[in-house]
């Protein structure tokens, strides 16, 4: 579970290929504030464990950014909007 040192996020992505799970690898290993994270392609998933300053909105933005449709979303165990909202 998080503590105040750390969130843990967790996202749905629609992904059919391995290249679709590298792309949002990818953009997940240059985001600042991740500690480490796990892209599932055979779960459809993506699970980030980041510093307190990286907000959920800041990761969702950036997965959405590779075009992949995230389904659905929580931050620290609770289910959040994934609707990407403007910076």
């Amino acid at each position: 579970m998080a503590d105040a040192e750390q969130h843990v996020y967790k996202f749905n992505v629609s992904m059919s290929c391995g290249g679709c799970s590298g792309a949002v690898d990818r953009v997940l290993k240059k985001l600042e504030g991740v500690k480490e994270y796990t892209v599932s392609l055979d779960d459809q998933t993506a699970v980030v464990t980041a510093d307190p300053s990286l907000t959920y909105d800041k990761v969702l933005r950036t997965i959405a950014k590779t075009g992949k449709k995230v389904n659905k979303g929580e931050a620290d165990g609770v289910e959040q909007s994934v609707v990407v909202k403007d910076e």
